[in-house]
C-alpha cells in the first residue's frame, strides 16, 4: 500500500465511469490523494472517456500484457493493473456481475495484507458484508469487516423504504411485510445493447423472496438483526429514464398519511415530488444533480401515496439511477479509511441531495 491514500476504481461502466470522476473531483474534500482506474480492453470507442478521466487527474492502469496496446491508442498508463492493487488504500470494483467475486478469489485475497478494503457492487451477493449508506452503517466493524458489498440501485430503494414507510427503525416490531413491484429501465441511457421492443415481465427466481432486491434487502437488515417479511417481483420497460417501483407495505400500529410523509421528509436521503412522471425527475437531475444524478436514496411520488385501513401504505417512487450506488461507494471507501470521520467527510457531496424535485 502507498504512503498515500489511494483509491482504485476497477472497470469503466455505468458506476465505474461517474465514480472515477466523482472521486476525482472530490478528492480533496473527501481527502484522497489519488484516484487510480483499471481498463481491460483498449478500444477507440473509448479512448474519448479514459483520455478525459487521465484529463480530469485519474491515473490510468493497464494489464502488463495490453500497455503498448493502449500507447498506441494515445492512452497513456501510469501504472501496471497488480501494482495499482499493491498501491491501492481501498479497491472499488465495477466489473460486470459476477467478476467481482472471481477477482476477490484469484487476486484481492492476495493483497488483504497491504489494502484496507474491497467493495464491490450491485449483482455480488457474497462478496462480503452488504451495505447501503444510512441503512446499516451500525452493522460495519472496523478491524473485522475488510469486503463490502454494495447492494443495487433498486435494493437502496427497497431499503429506505422500509425503514421510513415501514417504520423499522423507529419501532422494530411494527414492521408486518413489504410486497415491491421493481419497474425497471430497460438500459442505461450510456448503454446501446440490451434494449428491449415492449415491457417484459421477470421471473420470480427466490422461492422465498421472489427476485434478487427482496432478498437483498433482507439481508442487508439482517445484518443489524432485523428479521422482515419481504417479496419483490420485476417488470421491465422500454424505457432509459429511471427504475420505478411500487410499494405496498403493512405495519401493525395506526398511521395516517401525515406521519408518513413526516417521516419520509425527515430523511435527508429522500426526495418527495409532486411530478409524477419520470422523464420530469431525470430532467431535474440532469439540470441539478452531479453530472446528471441525484444522490438521493429515493424520490417518492406524494400524489400516489395511500394509507389503506389504517395500517397498509400504497404508493411509487423512483429509482435515482445509480446516483444511491456511488453515494454508498464513496461512503465505503472513507469508512475504510477512516471509519471515525468518514460521516462528515461525505458531507461535501450533500448539494446533490434534494429534498424536494
Amino acid at each position: 500500500m502507498s504512503d498515500s491514500t489511494v483509491v482504485h476504481v476497477i472497470g469503466t461502466g455505468t458506476i465505474g465511469e461517474p465514480l472515477i470522476g466523482l472521486l476525482v473531483n472530490m478528492k480533496d474534500e473527501i481527502r484522497i490523494d489519488e484516484v487510480t482506474f483499471h481498463k481491460r480492453t483498449p478500444l477507440t470507442s473509448d479512448r474519448s472517456k479514459v483520455r478525459s478521466l487521465i484529463r480530469r487527474g485519474a491515473k490510468l492502469c493497464v494489464d502488463s500484457d495490453k500497455e503498448s496496446e493502449f500507447r498506441k491508442l494515445e492512452m497513456e498508463p501510469t501504472y501496471e493493473s497488480l501494482e495499482a492493487l499493491e498501491r491501492a488504500t481501498v479497491v472499488i470494483d465495477c466489473t460486470p456481475s459476477g467478476v467481482g467475486r472471481s477477482n476477490k478469489k484469484n487476486f484481492y485475497q492476495a493483497y488483504r495484507h497491504n489494502t484496507k478494503g474491497f467493495i464491490a457492487q450491485g449483482s455480488e451477493f457474497g462478496f462480503g458484508k452488504m451495505y447501503a449508506r444510512g441503512i446499516n452503517d451500525a452493522a460495519l466493524v472496523p478491524g473485522e469487516d475488510q469486503f463490502i458489498h454494495i447492494v443495487s440501485c433498486n435494493t437502496h430503494n427497497l431499503a429506505v423504504l422500509i425503514k421510513n414507510v415501514g417504520g423499522v427503525e423507529t419501532d422494530g416490531d411494527n414492521f408486518v411485510e413489504g410486497r415491491f413491484l421493481c419497474i425497471r429501465r430497460a438500459n442505461d441511457i450510456s448503454q446501446d445493447g440490451s434494449f428491449i421492443p415492449s415491457p417484459q415481465v421477470g421471473k420470480h427466481d427466490d422461492e422465498k423472496f421472489g427476485t434478487h432486491h427482496a432478498r437483498d434487502a433482507y439481508h442487508l437488515f439482517k445484518t443489524i438483526d432485523i428479521d422482515l417479511n419481504l417479496f419483490s417481483s420485476a417488470i421491465k420497460a422500454n424505457t432509459q429514464y429511471m427504475h420505478a417501483i411500487w410499494f405496498d407495505i403493512k405495519v401493525k400500529h395506526p398511521v395516517d398519511l401525515e406521519k408518513v410523509i413526516q417521516r419520509l421528509r425527515e430523511d435527508e436521503s429522500v426526495a418527495v415530488t409532486e411530478k409524477t412522471s419520470a422523464n420530469l425527475i431525470f430532467s431535474f437531475g440532469r439540470d441539478h444533480g452531479y453530472y446528471g444524478r441525484l444522490l438521493n436514496q429515493t424520490v417518492v411520488c406524494l400524489p400516489t401515496l395511500h394509507v389503506r385501513n389504517g395500517n397498509e401504505i400504497v404508493g411509487f417512487c423512483f429509482t435515482p439511477q445509480d446516483g444511491n450506488s456511488l453515494l454508498s461507494s464513496v461512503s465505503a471507501a472513507e469508512w475504510f479509511i477512516n471509519p471515525n470521520e468518514y460521516k462528515t467527510r461525505i458531507q461535501s457531496l450533500k448539494p446533490y441531495f434534494f429534498d424536494e424535485i
